[in-house]
């Protein structure tokens, strides 16, 4: 036998194939052989594993020598590779990876749902009702965020502040580094004035940059919006909540036990009891909720008919999120197709010009199995290769997209900082690359596999690569790559247009040459004649600035977050109308409609004589109007702000002085919701304390002198700190920051999915008019014209684009529908949409088959004929 394999290495040899190459053939096709018969069992074990190292050294010698096709295909892989892993790394992040606290599965938020919202809302009667109840909940803890101004320091800072109750940091799992934590008593509401002094415990981080990391810190007082607080404690390095994330400041969240509070204002989170289920704990709910409602018949929420809930913190948080990460997950995985579609139709060229070889090994006795093995080496070589370029590409890339995205993906921490590089990335980027592997491998090792050695020694190897399999098969992946980057391409299109129809929406204000900004409420403004004066002097001060037209207060700035959403009731009986609803609501000064040029449409204003000893008065929008008062005719009429909420929550009834337009509060793809507008001046003391105000000021022309004018001169005023200016321009755009952000992410896959397309369209047609040259060569010696050869190269290109639109709409349709809830103003199978990205994609893939045929009409027909 090593007679005949010295034989059969010299006919290779004599055939042209190198001598190294000759030698690994022959040595693969008869290693087993030898193996077998000069070996035992246990050794043909280590043969196997020998074969397995031919293998994989060819295939590296082979892709080291095509150093053209391996970078391609490596480039091809790496970026729909990397693409999965980093969007992997976000879903792991989010979704995948356990809440920070102890038993995270046990940690539950409380849930009111009623016909208007779903939402984490809670209110102190609710809230010491569920405190009570101890067969199926511990550690009830209520929370609220906030932002102070540290008052302690010569330039005032913005502060974020989190109150909690004492079983907060039991809850959650977090720890006190130094000190301790708030005891029972300073976390009950008591008759102190919130300026006699509280306690205060500080992040690591706020104890680091404000303290210098000093070990003397506990027992030392800090000032927050002018309230004195002693530090009883710091927090350990790195803790933090899904809920609160890393606040500055942890404050004690005042609750009285007795309190009959029904404004629905905080959060509300506990424990399951070991044992206890969510389906058990919300039947226990129920049950207390009726209670609720026999005892409390007269509260809001019962009239109202909410129902309470507790659902797992982590499904709360991840709940927009979650949708959206699965459709980036798709999206790339669309991404990673046409990848492997591209990279496929290279191995089947390469494959084509490999007949012979493969030939030559299969009349040397190696079965298709040996065949595909080694096909599929080389792939997923090719794969891993990919998938190392990807992984560092991919995961520096979505760093920088994170940087770009809006708050409101959760768990992702600042600029993406919580997604890390770790094990579980790294073992889905090594599955992914053997599975795409083996993927995009299988089509060109059973086509290479199928090679009969009679024909292709016979023929040659130019011309067996275009058989009719490899053909069907690089047809089907074009027509693959086709269909798959319409779908990309029109889900990206929906997005761009829904961020115009968004931008496009009235908001009810003009935000043109308009700014605003913010200043806190300190407790010796707590007054309300006393805080009246100061925006009547500060309003008017920015008002006689050259170039400032108007400039108001508000305490809830439209599309800057969410507005308060209070029970109204219009004051005696309304003929034909509800009489009860609910409004959002914002206490304003004078001049702040002017300063948002917001239409009156009927009465006037607020003026100076809205005082808080003059009569209450109320302007109310049209929706509001409409709510309450059949044809809206709501004028002189009274409305209740609070109905039902209590003493210090409810308003004495205010009559209504005027309607303005609607204003989008909430967003601008949600319909205008009812307001009501309160004078500034007639705001209660107790509303005033703490929190802070937006001012709006209006200019005719924006200047940066005009702007440091503006905040010098409001600082000046009030003698408070100022926040940087933002244009209302800029708060509009940042209202559709997920929008923007979506339609980013569709926009850079569907513009990877074409590159793959059109690379992979041309690299197709072109290895076709090389394989066809003899043909073409024929026809033009026949009489074919160069216009002739270009019509049969770019229709054949033509067909298989047709097919793949008709196949990419017919997917799109259907997927797209899944995409419904993040559009606005447009059909998901919007038909111009569909139509226009299809035209496009038709006439780039054309452009991209036009470049071969060119090429092929310029052939020499004598040089063609000659062609093998």
């Amino acid at each position: 036998m090593d007679e005949h394999v010295r034989m059969k290495q010299k006919d290779l040899t004599g055939e042209g194939m190198p001598p190294d190459e000759a030698r690994d053939a022959v040595s693969r096709e008869f290693g087993n052989a030898l193996l077998l018969r000069d070996r035992s069992r246990d050794a043909w074990g280590f043969a196997w594993l020998e074969t397995i190292l031919q293998d994989l050294r060819y295939g590296l010698r082979q892709l080291r020598r095509n150093r053209g096709f391996t970078v391609v295909a490596v480039s091809t892989l790496a970026l729909g590779i990397g693409a999965n892993t980093a969007i992997f790394s976000v879903v792991d992040t989010v979704l995948l990876k356990p809440l920070h606290a102890p038993d995270p599965s046990r940690v539950v938020i409380f849930m009111n749902t009623n016909r208007q919202w779903s939402m984490p809302a809670a209110a102190e009667i609710e809230f010491n009702m569920w405190r009570k109840e101890t067969n199926v909940l511990e550690d009830v803890s209520g929370f609220r965020s906030d932002s102070y101004y540290l008052t302690s320091v010569s330039q005032p800072i913005k502060t974020d502040v989190m109150r909690v109750t004492g079983d907060y940091f039991r809850l959650l799992g977090l720890h006190i580094a130094r000190g301790r934590g708030f005891t029972a008593e300073e976390e009950l509401r008591t008759s102190r004035p919130v300026e006699n002094g509280h306690v205060a415990v500080i992040g690591n981080g706020f104890w680091k940059s404000e303290f210098g990391g000093s070990p003397h810190t506990v027992g030392e007082t800090i000032s927050l919006s002018g309230n004195p607080y002693e530090i009883i404690g710091i927090m350990a390095p790195h803790d933090q909540t899904e809920i609160s994330g890393r606040p500055d400041v942890w404050l004690p969240f005042p609750m009285s036990p007795n309190s009959t509070n029904q404004l629905h204002y905080f959060g509300a989170v506990a424990r399951l009891k070991p044992g206890v289920t969510l389906a058990m704990a919300n039947s226990q709910l129920k049950l207390m909720r009726q209670e609720f409602r026999r005892e409390y018949p007269n509260t809001v929420s019962a009239r109202r008919g909410d129902v309470y809930s507790v659902q797992t913190v982590q499904n709360w948080i991840v709940r927009d999120a979650r949708f959206s990460l699965l459709a980036l997950t798709v999206a790339v995985s669309l991404v990673l197709l046409i990848a492997c579609a591209n990279a496929a139709n290279l191995l089947l060229a390469r494959a084509a010009s490999r007949t012979r070889e493969i030939a030559i090994r299969t009349a040397l006795g190696a079965g298709r199995r040996r065949i595909i093995r080694q096909v599929l080496t080389e792939s997923i070589l090719l794969s891993i290769a990919g998938a190392l370029l990807g992984l560092g590409v991919g995961f520096a890339g979505v760093r920088a997209l994170l940087a770009l995205a809006p708050s409101t993906i959760p768990r992702v921490g600042p600029d993406g900082s919580n997604v890390t590089l770790d094990w579980r990335v790294l073992s889905f980027a090594i599955f992914l690359a053997l599975v795409t592997g083996v993927i995009f491998g299988l089509i060109p090792a059973f086509s290479a596999s199928r090679t009969d050695p009679n024909s292709a020694m016979s023929q040659g190897a130019a011309r067996t690569g275009t058989g009719q399999t490899q053909a069907k098969a690089r047809s089907f992946l074009v027509v693959a790559e086709i269909s798959l980057t319409l779908v990309l391409l029109i889900a990206s299109a929906l997005f761009i247009r829904t961020l115009v129809a968004l931008r496009s929406v009235d908001p009810g204000f003009d935000a043109h040459n308009t700014v605003t900004t913010q200043t806190p409420v300190v407790p010796k403004l707590l007054k309300s004649p006393r805080v009246n004066q100061l925006i009547q002097n500060a309003a008017q001060r920015l008002s006689d600035l050259p170039g400032v037209e108007a400039a108001g207060l508000t305490t809830l700035l439209p599309l800057d977050g969410s507005f308060t959403n209070v029970p109204v009731a219009a004051n005696g009986a309304v003929p034909g109308g509800t009489s009860r609803g609910f409004a959002t609501y914002a206490f304003v000064s004078p001049n702040y409609f002017a300063a948002l040029k917001i239409p009156l449409l009927r009465g006037r204003f607020f003026t100076q004589a809205d005082r808080s000893d003059g009569a209450p008065v109320a302007i109310i929008n049209r929706a509001m109007a409409l709510e309450l008062w059949r044809h809206g005719d709501a004028m002189g009429e009274q409305i209740i702000v609070g109905k039902g909420l209590g003493p210090g929550i409810e308003q004495p009834p205010r009559q209504i002085v005027g309607i303005v337009a609607n204003v989008r509060n909430n967003g601008l793809n949600l319909a205008p919701q009812p307001a009501v507008f309160v004078p500034s001046a007639q705001r209660p003391d107790s509303q005033w304390a703490g929190g802070s105000v937006s001012w709006v000021v209006r200019t005719r022309l924006r200047s940066v002198a005009l702007d440091t004018e503006i905040q010098s001169t409001l600082r000046q005023a009030t003698g408070l700190p100022v926040s940087p200016l933002r244009s209302m321009e800029d708060v509009i755009a940042q209202s559709t920051d997920s929008q923007s952000f979506n339609m980013l992410l569709m926009s850079i896959f569907g513009a990877f999915a074409l590159v793959l397309a059109v690379i992979g369209i041309y690299g197709v047609m072109s290895y076709l008019v090389v394989q066809r040259t003899h043909e073409i060569g024929l026809r033009m010696a026949l009489g074919a014209q160069k216009g002739d050869v270009v019509k049969m190269i770019v229709g054949d290109g033509f067909r298989l684009i047709m097919i793949g639109i008709v196949v990419g709409i017919a997917g799109a349709v259907t997927l797209t529908r899944f995409l419904a809830r993040f559009l606005f103003g447009i059909n998901p199978a919007d038909l111009p949409t569909f139509a226009v990205v299809s035209v496009i994609l038709a006439v780039v893939a054309l452009a991209a088959s036009y470049i071969p045929a060119r090429r092929a009409a310029k052939v020499d027909p004598m040089v063609a004929l000659r062609h093998e």
